[in-house]
Parts: C-alpha cells; sequence; structure tokens
C-alpha cells in the first residue's frame, strides 16, 4: 500500500470536518445578524452613539488579541480541548449577551464572546490540519472550511432578518447556543486530540507583550478608519508597533516562544501569509467603499444594500470550492496567480462604475475579483498549513487569522483613507456657486454629509450639490479599486515566483508542491 493512500482521510475525518464547520459558520453568522440587530438592541437598551459602537468594536478587539495566545495555547494543552472549552464559554456569555439589562453588560458579554471566539478559529483550522494529512484532501477540506465560513456571511441577512422580525433582538445571540451544545456533544467522538509535547510553558509576559500589541493597533487602525487621521490613533498605532519589537526580540529569545517566529522561514509560508493578508486589505477597502456607495450614492436601505452584496459572496465560494480541483491540474502558484490577475480585472471593471446607474457594474466586478480571490485564499492556507510541522499547526492558524483581522482594520483604514482624499479634492473647486461657507465646510468632510446637507438646500442647489458630492465619492472609489487591482498584481507576480518550487513537475499536482 502506498504512503499517499495510508495518508488519505476516511469517512470519520470528514465528519470531523462537519463538526469543525459548525463553529466556523456560527461566527460569521453571528458578525452578519448583529448589525441588523443593532437598531433594535440599541432602542430597547437606550444605549448612546459611543456605546454602539463599542458593542460592536469589542468583539473583534479581542478576538484579534488573543488569536495568538490561543493558538499557542491549544499546541500546549491540546486542540480539542481548547476548542470545547472555547465552544462552551462561547455558548454561555451568548445567553448572558441575549439577556442584557443595559448597554454595559452587553459590552461585557461580547468581550466575553470575543476571548471565546479567538480560541475556536485557529482550534478549527489545527485540527484540519490534523485530520487530514493527504495534501489534496486537506486543500478540498480548508476550501470547505472558507466556504462554510462565506456561507454564513450569506446566511446571515436572511437568518438575521427572520429571527428579528418575529422575536425580540436577543434571538440573535441564541442561534450560537444549540450549535455550540452540539459541538461539545460530538467533539469528544468525532474529533482527535493533538498537543505538542515538547512547548513548554506558557510565557505570560509574551502574553502581555502580544496583547499590549495588538490591541492599541488595532483600534488605532478602527479610529482612522472612522474618525480620520487624529492625535490618539495615531499614537495608539505607533504604541503597538513599539510594543511589537518587543514582542518580537523577546520571542527570539525564548526556548519555548509564545509565536514561534521560525515558521516565516518556512518555504512559501511567509509568501502563502502575504497573499492572505493584501487580500484582506483590498478586499476590505473596496467593501467598504462599495457599501458607501450602494446605501448614499445609491440610496438603498442597509438590507437592500446587503442583499446587493449576495452575489459577490456566492462567488467566493464558488473560488473556494473549485480552487482544489484546480490545484490539482495546474501547478498551485499558477492558481493562485491566476486568481489574483481575475481579482485585478474585477476591480478594473469597479472602475468604471458610474455615479448614476453603475450598480450593475460595480456589482458584476465585485463578482469577478470575488471570485477570483476564493482561488488563492484556499490554496495559500493549504500551502501554508502544508509547511507547517503539525506541533506548531495552532500557531500557523493564530498567524492567519491575526494577519486577517489586521488586514481589514488596514484596508479600511488605508484605502478608506485614500477614498476621503479623492472624494474632497474632486469635490474641492467643484462646489456650485452660492453655497453657504459651512454647508461648503460640511460637504468636503464626506459624502454622507454632503447628501445630508444637500436634503437641506433649496430647489436646484441642493440638487447640484447632492449630484458632484456622489460624482466624487465614485472617483475615490475609482481610486481605491485602482489601487488595489495594482497590489493584486504585483502580488499575482510574488506568487508566480515565491511560490513555484523546484519540485514542481509541469502536471503541477498539489502532493508535489507540499
Amino acid at each position: 500500500m502506498s504512503e499517499t493512500t495510508t495518508l488519505r482521510a476516511t469517512r470519520r475525518e470528514w465528519i470531523g470536518l462537519a463538526v469543525l464547520a459548525l463553529p466556523t459558520l456560527l461566527l460569521s453568522l453571528d458578525i452578519s445578524v448583529l448589525y441588523l440587530a443593532l437598531p433594535k438592541l440599541s432602542a430597547d437598551l437606550g444605549a448612546n452613539s459611543t456605546q454602539q459602537l463599542w458593542i460592536l468594536d469589542i468583539y473583534s478587539f479581542l478576538l484579534a488579541g488573543f488569536l495568538v495566545t490561543m493558538g499557542t495555547l491549544g499546541d500546549r494543552i491540546g486542540r480539542r480541548k481548547l476548542l470545547l472549552i472555547g465552544a462552551g464559554a462561547f455558548g454561555v456569555a451568548s445567553m448572558l449577551a441575549a439577556w442584557s439589562s443595559s448597554p454595559e453588560m452587553l459590552i461585557a458579554t461580547r468581550a466575553l464572546l470575543g476571548v471565546a471566539g479567538a480560541t475556536l478559529m485557529p482550534s478549527t483550522m489545527a485540527l484540519i490540519r490534523n485530520l487530514f494529512r493527504d495534501p489534496q484532501q486537506m486543500g478540498q477540506a480548508i476550501g470547505l472550511w472558507f466556504s462554510c465560513f462565506m456561507g454564513g456571511m450569506l446566511l446571515g441577512p436572511v437568518v438575521g432578518g427572520v429571527l428579528l422580525e418575529h422575536f425580540w433582538w436577543g434571538s440573535a445571540f441564541l442561534l450560537g447556543v444549540p450549535v455550540m451544545a452540539l459541538l461539545l456533544v460530538v467533539g469528544p467522538v468525532l474529533l482527535p486530540e493533538y498537543k505538542d509535547p515538547d512547548a513548554g510553558r506558557l510565557d505570560l509576559a509574551s502574553v502581555v507583550l502580544s496583547l499590549a500589541t495588538i490591541l492599541p493597533a488595532i483600534w488605532g487602525l478602527k479610529e482612522l478608519a472612522r474618525s480620520g487621521w487624529a492625535v490618539w490613533p495615531v499614537l495608539a498605532l505607533a504604541a503597538g508597533v513599539a510594543v511589537g519589537v518587543l514582542f518580537v526580540r523577546r520571542q527570539q529569545a525564548l526556548e519555548h516562544p509564545l509565536l514561534d517566529l521560525s515558521l516565516f522561514r518556512l518555504p512559501r509560508f511567509s509568501p502563502a501569509l502575504g497573499v492572505q493578508f493584501a487580500g484582506g486589505v483590498v478586499m476590505a477597502g473596496i467593501a467598504f467603499q462599495a457599501a458607501l456607495f450602494l446605501q448614499v450614492v445609491e440610496g438603498l436601505s442597509p438590507l437592500h444594500a446587503g442583499l446587493w452584496l449576495i452575489p459577490q459572496n456566492v462567488a467566493m465560494i464558488a473560488g473556494l470550492t473549485l480552487a482544489p480541483r484546480l490545484g490539482q491540474r495546474w501547478p498551485t502558484s499558477t492558481v493562485v496567480a491566476g486568481g489574483l490577475v481575475l481579482c485585478a480585472a474585477g476591480l478594473l471593471v469597479v472602475t468604471l462604475t458610474a455615479s448614476d446607474g453603475g450598480l450593475g457594474v460595480l456589482v458584476g466586478g465585485l463578482v469577478i475579483a470575488s471570485f477570483g480571490m476564493g482561488l488563492p485564499m484556499a490554496l495559500t492556507m493549504n500551502l501554508m498549513m502544508a509547511a507547517t510541522p503539525p506541533q506548531r499547526a495552532g500557531s500557523a492558524a493564530s498567524l492567519n487569522e491575526t494577519s486577517g483581522e489586521a488586514g481589514i482594520a488596514l484596508g479600511i483604514a488605508l484605502l478608506g483613507s485614500l477614498g476621503t482624499l479623492v472624494y474632497r479634492h474632486s469635490l474641492d473647486g467643484e462646489l456650485p456657486a452660492g453655497l453657504p461657507s459651512g454647508a461648503a465646510d460640511q460637504s468636503l468632510q464626506s459624502v454622507t454629509a454632503a447628501v445630508a446637507t444637500a436634503g437641506q438646500l433649496p430647489g436646484q442647489l441642493g440638487t447640484e450639490l447632492e449630484a458632484l458630492a456622489k460624482a466624487a465619492f465614485t472617483s475615490g472609489l475609482h481610486a481605491v479599486a485602482a489601487v488595489g487591482a495594482v497590489l493584486f498584481l504585483g502580488c499575482a507576480v510574488m506568487a508566480a515566483v515565491r511560490l513555484r518550487t523546484p519540485a514542481e513537475e509541469p502536471s503541477g499536482r498539489e502532493t508535489e508542491l507540499v
């Protein structure tokens, strides 16, 4: 019997993958449902605008902050054990969130959900590395895992709409309880346990340094995206970078580091992680601009805007599902580079979006880009996990998740700032004659402010200001899409070179690459 045959997964492993898909589907569902529930829960609890932002953000802050710690902790105490602990904590925190009686209580329970969520994502990915040792099957499993995550994003608006139509806002949080209960029942039976026998003790100083690196940096990026350039977000970002330097130095000096930096020296690990990070930056930035375009320029409600974004999620699921098959037929580097070129082509279509009647062009471009992004997402994650020794799979998975969170925050901050800069430059000097100075200053702040100001102006003056503001914002959308296309083309060249190996034969089968 060949080695490849002995490595292939059986029905038991595929059922285990279905179990691992449960928390993945839930986490993405939870994110999308909350946006719909926010107006109702804010009115019921009396949450002000600042408290609403913390209700939304505290989860992602602590999720990003604890990913590295939890990924390494799973390597030490056991990945299945950590997954089940996190599932139990997530279920309890979900019930507390559902019956929160004040904004402060809901913020606290959302914080607990963030910490619990940080145990789930790296644990599931690391367990996939243990379940599927055949590289081809691992690629298929990772593609399905990603598809479940996107499926949650797809179902979120529909499920959330039904729940909020018939029940109170707390029902949105109770979605997680039966899912986590099922995971606690079947997980011990269907999932294997794995931990690194030589992991050493957890370095608490490194845990503190990692939190002091990630939390200020993510907060600073989010605030820059939300409010523009200001002193405190910049200082927070700088502090995060400074502490990050100390964190890296400590990891280099430890015999058993919290984060094993030697992962970056593994063949194809760093370029694969770079593609994932760049994809997060660009797609988050373009998604941010597209959501504003749909709601402000096209005048759609949040729900209808979300429905128009469903086609791109379906396209990404299709790309994620198809990627492993393409990776078996052609060299992985070729498929990854081709997907990135397709992403760039989709964003170039977005640059053709008109401020009047451009909905179809925008959605079409996003569908092309999202399908293209699905190819490298699945294959680069497979390359990273296959190149990582099993005992360090938790660290590798946490690195990927952390880079994804950072990429999203950075993309919204940087590309959002670029869009704002182009908007202001395009609108300044084009403002209609006779516009009051106060109205002009307000209009230059954002397209949302400009449209609101236009609604308060009489007749033709308001109509002209609104049209000019929408055209200026569309110019900003074009700039963000163009920059994203250039970045994707650069990544395609890098992938074609750095992901290719001497072992790559013309058949380009995935088994020869990893």
